[in-house]
């Protein structure tokens, strides 16, 4: 098992603010790709599939860090920040409604080997 956190942080933009937002997100690859402890951060947009249904926010950040440590530094970031600040909580920002949750690989009672 590893100690990874996979994060899945959705999106849904105020009207007509969905291409702008994007823009935005994806401006905030760069830095975070360059972070110690980040594997994977990467700004997706949700597709029609026959064969995947199922509704979602418009805009997903699929994120997988080495550990809590590099995860919760990330959270902390200036520009990171700022962003939740600007887009998320002020009237004025592009998300009208934002989720974001994080995963453990772990079994909930996994046994780990003493070392």
């Amino acid at each position: 098992m590893s100690q990874k956190i996979y994060c899945i942080a959705m999106f849904q933009p105020k009207t007509g603010k969905v291409d702008e937002l994007f823009k935005v997100l994806q401006a905030l690859e760069p830095n975070s790709q360059r972070e110690d402890g980040c594997i994977q951060y990467l700004v997706t947009r949700h597709i029609k599939n026959d064969f995947a249904p199922g509704t979602s926010f418009p805009i997903v950040f699929n994120e997988v860090w080495r550990d809590k440590a590099a995860f919760d530094a990330h959270c902390q970031r200036k520009e990171i920040v700022a962003f939740f600040e600007t887009h998320c909580v002020a009237e004025t920002g592009l998300v009208e409604d934002y989720n974001v949750c994080v995963y453990s690989d772990q079994p909930q009672y996994y046994d780990q080997p003493v070392l």
